[in-house]
């Protein structure tokens, strides 16, 4: 069952360049950096309640996103979507140098009898999404180098998010053929 904490964390998440580009046009940077910090603690105290492990990308982040808000309140909220990119790109890397992926993992829950020629596929995947982070990264780090709040919030708010649909999109329709060539029911 959904938790209506897990859909307002989320909101919250996903808004986010929104609601930093909004609240800097009418609070002080402080504010909104606590803001943030808060709802990074509760996400944390929620998922280790939950789950008994906090998202590492998100546990990062969030300690670096502290240092930084510390020293300039709009560099560590501008820093918070660059930290996560870097974060889950982190992780995929992680898991190719230590086997077997983080790709290969999650097919691995629905169909734990996969065949091992699938194994190429899937690190395939891992390195594309890891190489979707880092670009993500750069992109993200570019905005928020550039001054402009408003680009900043568009590539974050948006653009990021289609980036992130069409790879979904892309990698669904290239499984599928994957799927057959190997003979895997869905």
């Amino acid at each position: 069952m959904v938790c209506s904490l897990d859909v307002t964390i989320v909101a919250i998440g996903v808004a986010y360049p929104f609601l930093v580009y909004f609240g800097l046009r009418t609070l002080p940077p402080g504010l909104v950096a606590l803001s943030l910090i808060i709802v990074l603690a509760a996400r944390a105290a929620f998922g280790s309640r939950k789950s008994g492990r906090d998202s590492l990308p998100t546990l990062i982040a969030g300690v670096v996103v502290v240092a930084l808000a510390a020293r300039s309140p709009v560099v560590g909220l501008k820093a918070y979507p660059v930290l996560l990119s870097l974060g889950f790109a982190a992780v995929f890397a992680h898991s190719l140098l230590w086997p077997p992926t983080i790709v290969e993992r999650i097919a691995r829950l629905r169909h734990p009898e996969l065949p091992l020629e699938a194994n190429s596929y899937l690190r395939k995947v891992t390195i594309a999404w890891l190489m979707f982070f880092i670009i993500n990264a750069a992109i993200s780090t570019a905005t928020a180098a550039s001054g402009s709040l408003r680009l900043w919030m568009l590539y974050n708010g948006l653009i990021s998010y289609l980036a992130m649909g069409v790879m979904f999109a892309t990698e669904f329709v290239v499984r599928q053929f994957v799927r057959r060539r190997l003979r895997i029911s869905t």
